[in-house]
């Protein structure tokens, strides 16, 4: 099984530290052990099938699909390390599954990014859409879908050659596919080592970044039985941490 650090657990949901390099859900075009590969191993739920060997009839279709998405509330990318909810019971995939869509969970994430954000505080309003030419890219349009992020700088560093790079705490409002790295691409100001969006730079931020320099970092929900407001953090994975202390 992948080596997944859970950080709390309870009957009906689990909160989780996702590895970088691990997709979150299951495709025909993944390859590796997926997330949705890991709750079927250790839950025996998310197996449905009988002694007999005869095909389980789901009850309802809220049962279906929480089957079906072995419990995977929301997603992280592949690139993208941090906390994930997942649910153990359809009853708790549903509630926590309605709150993203109320946006009544609050997801912050830690990016390095090249340059110095202008203002030093600001939201990001801008459309989202599938990148025509590169179908593994998205791209800022106004024809995509509205996204929304907020962010702010937290410390500002500089390399031997006084390339200037700021950790930034993102708060997204929305969930589109790579909002964060869109936008601040967008903006000018693109993350460390990101392989689609960075550019020519790529190579040069390898030599002391070996991946996308974001991480999801604390994740903010309501208890899916009590309601209670529930806070979870998670710090800098070792790899991130260790190019960050080749900066001054």
């Amino acid at each position: 099984m992948l080596p997944i650090n859970i950080i709390h657990e309870e009957d009906t949901f689990l909160v989780i530290e996702k590895p970088v390099g691990v997709v979150v859900n299951r495709a025909d075009s993944v390859e590796g052990e997926t997330i949705q590969d890991w709750m079927e191993n250790k839950f025996s739920i998310f197996n449905p099938s009988t002694s007999s060997g005869q095909v389980f009839q789901f009850s309802n279709k809220e049962e279906e699909e929480f089957i079906n998405r072995s419990g995977v509330v929301h997603r992280l990318d592949k690139e993208t390390s941090g906390l994930l909810i997942l649910a153990k019971t359809v009853e708790a995939f549903q509630a926590l599954k309605n709150q993203f869509k109320q946006r009544k969970t609050a997801k912050e994430y830690l990016a390095l990014v090249h340059g110095i954000p202008v203002p030093k505080t600001g939201t990001i309003n801008l459309p989202i859409k599938r990148n025509i030419l590169n179908r593994h890219k998205f791209c800022v349009d106004v024809d995509g879908k509205m996204a929304r992020s907020a962010y702010q700088i937290d410390h500002i560093y500089k390399d031997q050659f006084n390339n200037l790079y700021s950790i930034i705490r993102v708060n997204i409002f929305t969930g589109r596919t790579h909002q964060i790295r869109v936008h601040l691409s967008h903006l000018g100001y693109p993350i460390v080592s990101d392989s689609l969006y960075l550019g020519k730079r790529l190579k040069q931020d390898l030599t002391w970044c070996p991946r996308v320099f974001l991480h999801a970092a604390k994740l903010s929900f309501l208890h899916p039985l009590s309601g209670e407001r529930l806070e979870f953090e998670s710090k800098l994975p070792g790899d991130l941490n260790r190019a960050l202390g080749k900066l001054i």
